[in-house]
């Protein structure tokens, strides 16, 4: 039995679409086989607010207990409901919540390039040439095109692939100057009339679950001439990877959904940053990847199930270079596209070009590399020893599963001070829609300094008399929720009660705990005491946003001296970049990845206790 569930996909225009769906279909799983986007950070869970939908027309079904928890009494009055949740039983209308502007997110991006690193040969293994062919003559001359071709720059007739031998009667012939042969490992990847000698490019392209960063650089000087950076589009199946691999796992159709999405949106990025620089994107020779295992084996069309089942084994872990056709990317044909190795399931590429961007393996002192992200990794070690640990915070340090919680983006809480009252800032310094990670951090931390929050993460709702007057009017309790009222509606402008729960207090417990017990057990089981690490690095897209002060307070990181800690920027992409333009750079990435020890966190016999200790926040407020 099929039921009419229309999707008001547009509120300004009213554009609805009107679909026939199977009874007892969740609302969610209807709208993603229309091809209709509502975001599900959790996977569909429950577990969070993105894929709320408004009921506009027909029976408003009865909250169900996700509904209730994660969108508070108000929504719910408002005929708002999780679309993963309900099931359409009988006609209705829904209208999806707009969607943030992606221009209005604030996502980290390349940087100012490889210049950071210091002194790096370029050698990217790209070589391009003006040449004149002798064509054949004569009809006794037992020759051909491209044995002419092979007699001019040497080689055999296996480095020349179709796609160039398509392309060659005519690029000979065409200007008596010559042509110019591009060349990468003895392999000819284009054959070009005329000189185009100077004409040499490359991309640096980081693949993160939240975020995908796409870099283009001139392959002669290393110069960066464009960079775009663009939210992951598989978000809508899920904000973490677990989410994902369950949304693709033994289910090959869903797995050339999520490869769909990323290559189309490399695409774009590649026209965006064709577009800004004047590049031609047939002058793309060579591109570098780099990704966690997950969002690496998405890219290449490869099952991600056994990833995300103990024990948790990749399907291949060594670097690939396939021809951009394969992918495809919509640039030079037989561009070659490099990917950086794999260390383990849980512990990526990025995380190998983490360790190349910031010279661990070359650090006299031990040092730690934390890149905070949805997909957290932690490396620890010096030229003597490398270890790394997958640590993952989870979405929630993203916006997710926080009740009034939001990406970086236009509105969202970005910082936080806690006094007599709250004082906020928002990013684009417009009216407060709600708070973000960087800004969840500083209120979280300004409330343990207050007292306001214990170190269990208990907000003190029955202890808010010994508070100041302004600070303690904020702390209520509903029922028996406890809560933090960071804005009144009007206060700073916002148009709704901004709060801060239980809840979400516990929410970025377990997301701190997760960074904090990595770093942890690295030390452990290096055997290294904190007052030996001689430098901090905190790297991503959420790492360069929070205060380091905050994240200290909180225990996110260990308590050291704050010159000790710095922000090393996006150091994936800059990884990436380095292979981009030296091959030596890549050969050291490979060099990496095989002397990485990975360190499975859950498998570790201290695992439990340490976790649960970093779920604590550190002692030593003016309350405490």
């Amino acid at each position: 039995m099929s039921v009419t569930l229309t999707i008001v996909t547009d509120p300004a225009t009213r554009e609805s679409r009107e679909l026939a769906v199977t009874s007892g279909t969740t609302i969610l799983r209807a709208a993603h086989a229309a091809g209709i986007d509502i975001t599900a950070v959790c996977g569909g869970r429950g577990r969070c607010t993105s894929c709320r939908v408004k009921f506009v027309a027909g029976t408003v079904p009865p909250p169900t207990i996700m509904d209730e928890v994660q969108l508070g009494d108000d929504l719910v009055r408002e005929a708002y409901r999780l679309s993963c949740q309900c099931h359409v039983t009988e006609p209705v209308t829904v209208q999806v919540t707009p969607p943030v502007d992606e221009t209005a997110f604030q996502i980290l991006g390349s940087g100012g390039g490889v210049a950071r690193l210091g002194r790096i040969a370029i050698d990217s293994g790209v070589t391009k040439q003006l040449v004149r062919v002798e064509l054949p003559r004569e009809e006794h001359h037992q020759t051909s095109d491209v044995e002419q071709l092979l007699a001019a720059i040497g080689g055999d007739t296996s480095a020349v692939p179709a796609s160039v031998l398509q392309t060659l009667p005519s690029a000979l012939r065409d200007d008596p100057a010559g042509v110019t042969v591009t060349t990468f490992g003895g392999k000819v990847l284009a054959v070009e009339r005329g000189d185009t000698a100077l004409m040499k490019f490359g991309l640096a392209i980081d693949v993160g679950t939240t975020t995908v960063v796409t870099s283009l650089l001139e392959l002669e000087s290393g110069e960066q001439l464009a960079s775009v950076s663009s939210l992951n589009p598989q978000s809508v199946y899920g904000g973490d990877l677990m989410s994902r691999i369950a949304f693709a796992q033994f289910n090959p159709a869903s797995l050339r959904k999520l490869q769909t999405r990323i290559v189309g949106l490399l695409n774009r990025q590649i026209a965006a940053v064709c577009s800004e620089s004047g590049v031609l994107a047939k002058w793309i020779y060579k591109v570098a990847i780099v990704g966690n295992t997950c969002m690496h084996h998405v890219l290449l069309g490869i099952d991600p199930s056994h990833v995300g089942l103990a024990p948790y084994a990749p399907v291949m872990r060594h670097p690939l270079v396939l021809p951009a056709r394969d992918i495809p990317l919509r640039v030079a044909p037989e561009a070659q596209v490099c990917l950086l190795p794999i260390v383990a399931g849980f512990v990526g590429a990025d995380a190998v070009a983490v360790t190349l961007a910031t010279r661990l393996d070359e650090s006299d002192e031990l040092r730690v590399a934390v890149d905070i992200g949805t997909n957290g990794e932690v490396i620890l070690g010096s030229r003597e020893k490398l270890w790394a640990c997958s640590a993952p915070a989870g979405p929630a340090l993203e916006g997710a599963q926080i009740r009034c919680g939001m990406r970086g983006a236009a509105g969202a809480i970005d910082r936080v001070l806690v006094g007599d009252g709250v004082e906020v800032h928002t990013i684009g310094e417009t009216e407060p829609l709600g708070i973000c990670g960087s800004g969840l951090i500083d209120l979280v931390a300004g409330l343990l300094d207050a007292g306001a929050i214990d170190w269990t993460g208990l907000i003190q709702a029955d202890q808010r008399d010994a508070l100041p007057p302004r600070l303690r009017d904020r702390i209520v309790r509903r029922g028996e929720e406890r809560v933090v009222v960071v804005l009144r509606p009007g206060e700073a402008g916002a148009r709704h009660e901004i709060v801060l729960t239980q809840d979400d207090v516990r929410q970025v417990q377990l997301a701190k705990g997760a960074i904090a017990s990595g770093i942890a057990l690295l030390q452990q089981v290096a055997g290294v005491p904190a007052d030996r690490i001689g430098e901090l690095l905190l790297a991503g897209g959420f790492g360069n946003y929070l205060s380091i002060p905050s994240a200290i307070r909180i225990g996110l990181i260990p308590s050291m001296p704050l010159e000790r800690v710095r922000y090393v920027g996006n150091a994936a992409s800059l990884g990436a970049q380095a292979c981009l333009l030296s091959e030596k750079e890549r050969q050291r990435a490979e060099d990496i990845a095989r002397r990485i020890e990975h360190v499975s966190l859950a498998a570790h016999p201290a695992f439990e206790d340490v976790f649960v200790g970093a779920m604590n926040f550190p002692r030593g407020g003016a309350h405490e």
